[in-house]
């Protein structure tokens, strides 16, 4: 076992520069794979069906999503696709200058409105195996949660072709590639400054576990930031779109956080597992928290609001 060690890390020594493109551009790869594939991938996993079939965007939400794609006047609105998706809120994959484009998931929930609950109360939901009552005081509240303005869907649907739009999900595959390769260039400087080439193995093995666990303490924080600087960055752009997106933007958030409250209380324990009680989500990993508090993004658009009227 050793000889081959010995056998990798002569190699490795030797090619190094080869090994470290091939590694970044491996890994780079297969961040990106969905996002340049997404008809293949991305789509298939979050597609709605309906009988049997998958299910079909109505006239009124393609119309919303082309009139979002004028709004943020995008290269091309040929780049994107919509299409109906499951979950309550929209979502999206994709680099729009890459042949496949970029595809954006409508909900069933966005054709309902205050006077045509279409989409929501024709579903059936379970929580806890239990089926969700609309007529009750708790399915009243969830059901007030999911009724969202037209300002406020097409500010959800903005800040997913915003963030599409700008290489967000190109921006964030290159997170690991580039710890990957400065990882590799520490190791290699630390050792040339402390001559450890020609000193012990043990040496060079006790830098390379420094160095590594290093780097991946600062993937987790950097893949982390990079993640809530885009949310940011998508609100902030879709909310400068006009006074009415900025609105909706504010109500967008203020369902998604009584949404999430009124669930909290729906799946019991481990609703209190997933959800803090303003709404937030708990981080999923310990020192992880992925993307932005929710009631921050309202903040930081109620605060865009603001200025806008001075």
């Amino acid at each position: 076992m050793i000889s081959s060690f010995l056998k990798v890390s002569a190699f490795v020594q030797k090619y190094r520069t080869p090994v470290l493109l091939i590694s970044c551009g491996g890994v780079f790869t297969a961040n990106i794979f969905y996002h340049v594939f997404p008809n293949g991938t991305y789509r298939k996993l979050y597609q709605a069906w309906s009988k049997g079939e998958p299910a079909s965007l109505s006239e009124k939400l393609e119309d919303t999503f082309q009139a979002v794609l004028k709004d943020c006047t995008v290269g091309s609105t040929k780049n994107y696709t919509a299409f109906a998706s499951f979950g309550f809120h929209p979502i999206g994959a994709g680099v729009p200058w890459l042949p496949a484009g970029a595809h954006v998931g409508i909900p069933a929930n966005f054709n309902s409105s205050a006077d045509d609950l279409a989409g929501i109360t024709n579903r059936t939901i379970l929580i806890n195996g239990k089926e969700v009552e609309w007529e009750s005081e708790i399915g009243s509240s969830l059901k007030e949660s999911l009724v969202f303005s037209p300002e406020a869907k097409k500010f959800a649907i903005a800040r997913e072709v915003v963030r599409l739009e700008s290489a967000g999900p190109v921006l964030h595959a290159a997170v690991a590639p580039a710890c990957l390769a400065g990882i590799f260039v520490n190791t290699v400087v630390l050792k040339q400054i402390f001559g450890l080439y020609t000193g012990s193995m043990l040496a060079r093995g006790l830098v390379n576990v420094v160095v590594l666990g290093l780097g991946a303490a600062f993937y987790f924080l950097a893949a982390d930031e990079i993640s809530q600087w885009l949310d940011y960055r998508s609100d902030r752009h879709a909310a400068s779109l006009s006074p009415e997106y900025a609105k909706g933007g504010v109500e967008f958030y203020d369902k998604i956080l009584l949404r999430n409250k009124t669930l909290r209380m729906l799946m019991g324990p481990k609703g209190e597992e997933m959800y803090a009680p303003s709404g937030n989500l708990f981080p999923a990993k310990v020192f992880s928290l992925k993307h932005a508090p929710y009631t921050a993004r309202r903040e930081g658009i109620a605060t865009l609001l603001k200025e806008q009227k001075m």
